[in-house]
This record gives structure tokens, C-alpha cells and sequence, in this order.
């Protein structure tokens, strides 16, 4: 028998990882809560194996990421991968691209407190684009393997390392700003 008190007690337990897992795939605060509510409804008709199971925080994470992408793939339009496009300089090709370069964690963002560094960071993914931050995220956050997630994507595995290779350069540059930023208001 489900216990109201038990199951909620579950939920607050684990509602900030869903909900952050769900926020940072899909970008989208509303449709974040969407999926966390969908995540919990499963849990409660799966109530009677998880609630003994030292595994439910992972059961909980799967659930959420892969409802989040079912989401990224179903409702927004197609997404157009920029390594899909040649390039139309004078080289006529991206293989010689520069490698990127991050900033030295010694002298990035220097004097900037954890949370503040943490809320950067998670305003700097949602800027990426949908392609270049689900890799990210699933690589960085969810510790998938690339073969893996290019499976649950659907896309090559050189497609998952130049998105996530990318994505890093990206989010590299807007924490760089937003480190100029920070130092020039604290001026």
C-alpha cells in the first residue's frame, strides 16, 4: 500500500535533480516542470519497486533525460546541425579548424564564489543551441560515453565529438564575457 507521506517525501528527495536534469536538457523552465511531473507520475506507477531500490536517483535521471529528449526530438522543429553545413571561406573545408583553447582554471573567473560561478555556467548552456548543449550536457552531466549518446541522438559519433567540441568553445567565450562583465562591474 502507497503511503502518501512516503511517496512525497520521495518526490522532495529527488524533485531538485529531476527538475535541473530536465532544465538543462530541454532549456525550457515550463516545459522542465512538464517533464518533471511526467517523471514522477512514472514513478508512482513504479512506486512498489522503487521505493526499496538503492538505484531510484538513476531510475529517476534515466526516465528524465530520456523524457527530455523525446521532447527535444518530437515537439521543437527539426534541429539543423551546423557541422552539417560546409563551410564557404577560402578554405573550403572546417578539418583545419584551431583547436579551442579554455581559459586556466587558475586565473578564470578569480574571486567569483561557487553559486555564482554555478548560476554562469547554467545561464552560458542555455544560450547554446539545442544541438550543441544536449551532447554537452549528456556527456558532462549524465557521464554518457559519445557512442552512446550518439545512439539516443540518432546521429554519427563524429557528430557527437565536433557538437561537444564545439559546445565547449561556445560556452568558453560566454563565460569569458561574462567574466569581462563580472570584472567590470565589481570595478
Amino acid at each position: 500500500m502507497i503511503t502518501p507521506v512516503d511517496f512525497t517525501t520521495f518526490m522532495r528527495n529527488y524533485q531538485d535533480m529531476v527538475f535541473s536534469t530536465a532544465i538543462r536538457l530541454v532549456g525550457n523552465e515550463a516545459q522542465a516542470e512538464d517533464i518533471s511531473q511526467e517523471v514522477f507520475l512514472k514513478a508512482f506507477q513504479h512506486w512498489e519497486s522503487l521505493q526499496t531500490s538503492v538505484t531510484a536517483g538513476g531510475w529517476l535521471k534515466t526516465v528524465t533525460t530520456n523524457l527530455s529528449l523525446n521532447y527535444l526530438t518530437r515537439y521543437r522543429n527539426r534541429w539543423r546541425f551546423f557541422s552539417e553545413f560546409r563551410r564557404t571561406d577560402d578554405a573550403g573545408s572546417d578539418s583545419d579548424e584551431p583547436e579551442v583553447e579554455f581559459a586556466s582554471p587558475d586565473n578564470f573567473l578569480t574571486g567569483v564564489d561557487a553559486g555564482e560561478r554555478r548560476s554562469w555556467v547554467e545561464h552560458a548552456l542555455a544560450k547554446l543551441p539545442d544541438h550543441q548543449r544536449v551532447p554537452l550536457i549528456l556527456f558532462h552531466y549524465e557521464d554518457m560515453p559519445y557512442d552512446e549518446i550518439a545512439k539516443k541522438l540518432g546521429i554519427s559519433l563524429a557528430k557527437v565529438k565536433t557538437d561537444i567540441l564545439r559546445a565547449r568553445a561556445a560556452l568558453a567565450q560566454i563565460l569569458a564575457r561574462s567574466g569581462t562583465k563580472h570584472e567590470t562591474f565589481n570595478s
